[in-house]
C-alpha cells in the first residue's frame, strides 16, 4: 500500500497487531505486516549469557535513553554485512520521529567514548513495547542495549515485549514464537494496563538485578 500514515493511524495499527514496513530503504511505499507467527521476548525469562552478563556488569557502554532517537533510526537503516538491505525508508523515519516527539517511541543507546556504537528503538503503547530494529558498531553493543531495555520494561510495569519476528540473534535471549491469535490475545490483555518507560538510567549491576527479578 502507498497511502501515507499519520502518527495516530500508526498507533491504531499497533493496537490491532499489525505494523508497517517498506520493501527497501529506497522504496517510498509502505505495506502492513501481520505475521502468522510473532516473536515475543518473555520479560521474566530473558536469557543473559555469562559473557554478556560480564559486559553489562562492567558498564562497558554508557547507556542513554532518548538522546539520539532519529540517529538510532538512521543507523538501523544503514546496510551492514549481515543485512545488505533494510526496510527503514524516509517515510518510516519521519513517522517514528513524530511518535517519539509525542512520547510513544523510544531509543536505548549504547555510547562509548562519546560515540553512539549501538542501540535500538521501538514503540511504547500502554504496557506493550514493540521492538522495531537495532544496530551495533561494537561487540555486544546492541545486546547490552537490549538487556537494559528489558530491565527498564520490568521496572516500568510492562507486560509484553514484541519483537515482531524470530531471528537467530533473538533466539539466544529466549525469544518465543507465538501464533497470531494467541499473540493478539496477549496484546489485548497488555493494552488494558498502563506502564511507564521512564528516563532514569541504571548501572549494569542494577539492570542485571531488575532482569533477574520475577513478578
Amino acid at each position: 500500500m502507498s497511502r501515507i500514515f499519520g502518527p495516530n493511524e500508526l498507533l491504531d495499527c499497533y493496537r490491532r497487531g499489525v505494523f508497517p514496513m517498506a520493501d527497501s530503504r529506497d522504496d517510498p511505499r509502505l505495506f502492513l505486516v501481520d505475521p502468522d507467527l510473532r516473536g515475543v521476548l518473555p520479560l521474566n525469562g530473558f536469557h543473559v549469557s555469562k559473557s554478556l552478563r560480564k559486559a553489562i556488569r562492567r558498564d562497558v557502554f554508557e547507556i542513554r535513553i532518548d538522546t539520539a532517537f532519529t540517529r538510532v533510526m538512521e543507523l538501523c537503516a544503514e546496510p551492514a554485512s549481515d543485512r545488505p538491505q533494510t526496510w527503514i525508508n524516509a517515510q518510516i523515519l519521519n513517522l517514528y520521529s513524530s511518535l517519539h516527539r509525542a512520547g510513544h517511541a523510544h531509543s536505548v543507546e549504547a555510547w562509548r567514548d562519546g560515540e553512539l556504537v549501538g542501540g535500538l528503538y521501538g514503540v511504547s503503547l500502554q504496557a506493550v513495547f514493540f521492538g522495531e530494529s537495532m544496530f551495533s558498531r561494537a561487540t555486544d553493543a546492541s545486546k547490552v542495549a537490549l538487556a537494559h531495555l528489558v530491565a527498564r520494561l520490568k521496572a516500568g510495569g510492562y507486560r509484553l515485549l514484541d519483537t515482531q519476528f524470530v531471528t537467530g540473534h533473538l533466539e539466544t535471549f529466549g525469544v518465543e514464537e507465538v501464533p497470531r491469535d494467541p499473540f493478539r490475545m496477549r496484546l489485548h490483555e497488555a493494552l488494558q494496563h498502563d506502564a511507564t518507560f521512564g528516563t532514569q538510567t541504571y548501572c549494569g549491576a542494577e539492570a542485571l538485578q531488575l532482569i533477574t527479578q520475577t513478578s
